[in-house]
């Protein structure tokens, strides 16, 4: 991404804070009680919506889940058990 931002930075529970403390500020800014205040609550509704922080890379956060490993990898084989000997593990030929 352009600017050196990274991409997504704001995971699922931080996100639902944003959103929840950002809509309330900006309510008590319209309908009165916060004053000019409430207007502050744009911010964290705007970094809820689009999930990205600009102030986490300066400090070093990251809220998001780590990414899934990608689909191209071939799955590790298991290990191989060795078989068993015909009458048991006295009876080796």
């Amino acid at each position: 991404m352009a600017g050196g931002m990274a991409g997504r930075n704001v995971g699922g529970l931080d996100q639902t804070v944003r959103l929840a403390v950002g809509t309330a500020l900006v309510m008590m800014w319209i309908f009165g009680p916060l004053g000019w205040w409430g207007a502050l609550g744009f911010l964290p509704l705007v970094t809820g919506l689009t999930r990205v922080c600009p102030v986490y890379p300066l400090f070093g956060l990251n809220t998001c889940p780590a990414p899934p490993p990608a689909a191209d990898a071939a799955p590790e084989a298991p290990a191989e058990a060795p078989l068993p000997t015909p009458g048991g593990p006295d009876k080796a030929p």
